[in-house]
């Protein structure tokens, strides 16, 4: 049987331990691992690897025993309670052998769980599961988690009263990171807040998500689109005696110009447009690009990327120039610019 989108979500909270196996498969071993710890704690529970009722078997022990599968899935522990055998990274070529050990399998014996990574619509492993009677296939790919997915993250860290605007925040987050870094992040934020009753705030977030840019960088690109001109130099300055170099400085301007372009250039306004970027713009950031946003018009965003690009051009060239200086200049010319 083939399980996709939420019915997928659900069968790995609650797996059925009266089916005879799963396999999951995914070009991204990150969420193939994800799933596969979260249905093996559902059928097993938290206590079941410590009680031995959780067998791990290689692919490459498989392909030199062709039972290994079959006598794990039999195997009697000394604990009671139910059991699972774990073949991890599956191939095609070992379809035989876990056909085997799903025709083998009988009521009792440990459920069988197999992980693979991307397979084609013809593959003979996921042939297999698809068509087996008691067996289910669920492949994972890179679509953006569902709020159902999210949310139940979420509530499995113990985060449930959370501000609208900061579950928001997490659900772009959730969209722009790989599935382990949403994990730790979710898992530093439910520490942030252990024995915290009130609801999760869009600060809280960000003081705890992943940086998208250094926070002195930040500073200064901050001082040049609030027009902040004496503010400039001195963190200039500071930064060129940190190491940060005119190319990253130029970067780091390019990409917070071309996010206030974006945000003013969307159809549905500005609050909407900085909604929908990727990687998010989200808290005090988020509040504060906003507001630059209302001393810049489009056609002034518009020049400023253009004098940007040809100063990157520039940084990167053969020219005699002193780097610092030519960004220093750039960047003071975009803060002396006028509505």
């Amino acid at each position: 049987m083939k399980l996709a989108g939420a019915e997928a979500s659900r069968y790995f909270a609650r797996p059925d331990p009266k089916r005879t196996g799963l396999l999951i498969f995914g070009a991204d071993a990150m969420r193939v691992a994800l799933r596969r710890q979260q249905v093996i704690a559902a059928l097993i529970g938290p206590q079941g690897e410590a009680e031995m009722r959780l067998a791990r078997i290689p692919a490459g022990d498989l392909r030199k025993d062709a039972a290994a599968l079959s006598d794990a899935a039999r195997a009697q522990g000394f604990f009671p309670g139910p059991r699972v055998a774990f073949l991890e990274d599956a191939t095609d070529a070992l379809a035989p052998q876990i056909a085997a050990a799903l025709k083998d399998w009988r009521p009792g014996d440990a459920t069988l769980i197999v992980t693979a990574g991307n397979l084609t619509g013809k593959s003979a492993l996921k042939k297999l599961f698809e068509d087996h009677g008691s067996a289910v296939a669920i492949g994972l790919y890179d679509d953006p988690p569902s709020r159902e997915e999210i949310e139940a993250t979420l509530t499995a860290a113990g985060l449930t009263r959370i501000n609208p605007d900061a579950l928001a925040d997490l659900s772009a987050l959730a969209r722009a990171l790989d599935p382990g870094d949403f994990r730790q992040m979710v898992e530093k934020i439910a520490l942030y807040k252990w024995g915290d009753p009130t609801p999760l705030t869009p600060a809280e977030v960000a003081a705890c998500a992943p940086a998208t840019i250094e926070a002195e960088v930040d500073d200064v690109l901050h001082a040049v689109a609030e027009r902040r001109l004496n503010a400039v130099g001195p963190l200039l300055r500071r930064l060129e005696g940190q190491g940060v170099t005119p190319v990253a400085l130029c970067i780091g301007a390019l990409r917070h110009f071309r996010t206030l372009h974006a945000a003013s250039a969307d159809p549905a306004g500005a609050a909407s447009g900085m909604a929908r970027l990727r990687p998010p713009v989200f808290g005090p950031r988020r509040e504060r690009m906003l507001a630059e946003l209302r001393g810049w018009p489009l056609r002034d965003l518009e020049t400023a990327l253009g004098l940007l690009v040809e100063t990157d051009l520039t940084l990167r060239s053969s020219s005699r120039a002193p780097a610092m200086a030519v960004i220093e200049r750039a960047l003071l010319r975009l803060a002396m610019m006028r509505r």
